[in-house]
């Protein structure tokens, strides 16, 4: 399915409109909604692991990237969805979670992880580089040189070459890593960088040479996109919306390169006529995660409260309470979130619950809060939540069901609410 990426990309680059949406998340909830859109629109779903979430270790998650197309594989088998519809990819491959160690061994555990990728049949490879190594020179507040980027760009790139010799089709490849902040550390418009064009040419025209030097010009062919900052960006309580003017020098660079086009990271939160107009000045492939189970957890949130109203009172019932399980999971685990939220006790509790980074969605996994959720649907399924309730916590879902789009009942409430993100990128993304 790699050809349907550069048939996307090619037809953005000659008409100026269309796109596709890259789903960055593991959650259960979040895969199948985007499969049942996906087969509902019969277009292929792309879903993206982080380098970080899934590799040959098996990263946060405990899965390999193998294990992980096998759990994306039964989720599609749940909903009937074509496996054959799928595009996976991987993001930000490289030796970013090994950093502290020398470039030789970071670099030789990348290409480990870059081959069970490709191993694993992904399609679509990031290649990331960009950060510095044990023993690399590197003057502070300045980038990693760019030849050094582009050269182990391009050694990631041969390896998943040859691990790619087995396969019928070879992957497609996304260079660049001019991203924003990871954990939401902007706080004014200021603060957000606008990739200069000149940096585009020259990050394409260096990594071209590295790629026909040490790999071939065959693969070189085959790289798609270039990562760029568009200017947009979200903190713990503010999303910074998209500016077409401060981005109008990056859509008459790219005109230039025939059939690479850009990829846009941290596009969560925007409004739909601004992610269109990403996609109609090429920023073609658009990256969405927390925004997905910020929905998430925004249903399970208000689904608790309903379950509160409603039961508390009950005799025999056992209440989910999961606010206060995620609450004091996080609290006794905070690995996930202590290093991105700041402030006070308030602000940190708020931040916890509330904040459109979603560090939420590294525990929904854990046993104690998949129990607590369980009990929460399993409540709300025997007991029909009362429409005047859900009129008061869930409006979109309230008029949903009186329309009967939707059934009476915790899941379809979930899907519905993660499925109105989805509805946005994929306005953005229709051919025009």
């Amino acid at each position: 399915m790699s050809h349907y990426i550069r048939t996307v990309i090619e037809h953005n680059k000659l008409y100026g409109s269309g796109g596709l949406y890259s789903i960055c998340s593991a959650n259960y909830y979040v895969l199948k909604t985007a499969m049942l859109r996906a087969e509902k629109e019969d277009i292929p779903l792309l879903i993206e692991a982080t380098s970080n979430q899934v590799d040959q270790y098996g990263g946060y998650t405990g899965m390999t990237p193998l294990d992980f197309k096998q759990y994306v594989y039964n989720i599609a088998a749940e909903v009937n969805f074509p496996s054959k519809q799928i595009i996976l990819g991987g993001d930000h491959l490289g030796p970013n979670r090994w950093q502290d160690k020398s470039a030789d061994s970071a670099m030789q555990k990348a290409v480990v992880q870059i081959k069970a990728y490709v191993r694993a049949g992904f399609q679509k490879i990031h290649l990331d580089t960009s950060m510095p190594l044990g023993g690399d020179k590197k003057k502070n507040g300045l980038p990693l040189e760019i030849g050094l980027v582009a050269d182990r760009a391009a050694e990631l790139c041969a390896a998943a070459e040859e691990e790619a010799k087995v396969f019928a089709k070879k992957p497609v490849y996304v260079i660049g890593t001019d991203v924003p902040i990871p954990g939401g550390a902007l706080e004014t418009e200021d603060d957000i960088r606008v990739t200069r064009a000149r940096e585009v040419e020259e990050t394409i025209n260096t990594t071209r040479r590295a790629f026909v030097n040490k790999v071939s010009e065959n693969a070189w062919q085959r790289v798609v996109a270039v990562v760029a900052q568009p200017g947009v960006e979200f903190s713990d309580a503010q999303v910074f919306e998209y500016n077409p003017s401060k981005a109008k020098n990056l859509k008459r660079i790219i005109k230039k390169y025939s059939g690479i086009a850009y990829e846009a990271h941290s596009t969560d939160y925007q409004k739909k006529e601004d992610l269109r107009s990403m996609v109609n000045d090429h920023f073609t492939i658009l990256k969405v995660g927390p925004w997905l189970t910020f929905a998430f957890r925004e249903a399970v949130f208000a689904l608790a409260f309903i379950e509160k109203e409603m039961l508390a009172s009950r005799k025999g019932i056992n209440l989910s309470n999961i606010e206060d399980v995620i609450e004091r999971t996080m609290l006794q685990r905070p690995e996930y979130w202590q290093n991105h939220y700041h402030g006070g006790e308030n602000e940190l509790r708020l931040a916890r619950r509330y904040s459109l980074s979603d560090r939420i969605r590294y525990y929904w996994p854990l046993p104690e809060i998949q129990q607590a959720l369980n009990r929460l649907i399993n409540n709300l399924t025997r007991h029909i939540p009362a429409l005047s309730l859900l009129s008061q916590y869930l409006p979109l879902e309230y008029e949903a069901i009186r329309e009967k789009k939707i059934g009476q009942n915790p899941l379809d409430i979930i899907f519905h609410k993660i499925d109105q993100v989805l509805d946005k990128y994929s306005y953005a993304c229709q051919s025009s």
